[in-house]
């Protein structure tokens, strides 16, 4: 039996300090990660503190259409 739309998703993160302040110039890229989520349990986007390799530093990653 098929069950319908599953729960789990899969959704990308993307460093909202790279995407607001431009790449910066001395590397360039943007820090994306894929990870899954509930649809059922967070309706809503999804914002978790992740490390970004061009910022150097831990930022907020918020997810993105595909």
């Amino acid at each position: 039996m098929a069950k319908g739309k599953d729960a789990r998703i899969p959704v990308l993160l993307e460093c909202t300090a790279c995407v607001r302040n431009g790449v910066n110039k001395k590397s360039t890229g943007i820090s994306r990660y894929i990870t899954q989520k509930n649809r059922h349990n967070t309706p809503n986007r999804l914002e978790l503190l992740k490390f970004c390799p061009y910022c150097y530093k831990h930022t907020i990653h918020g997810e993105i259409k595909k």
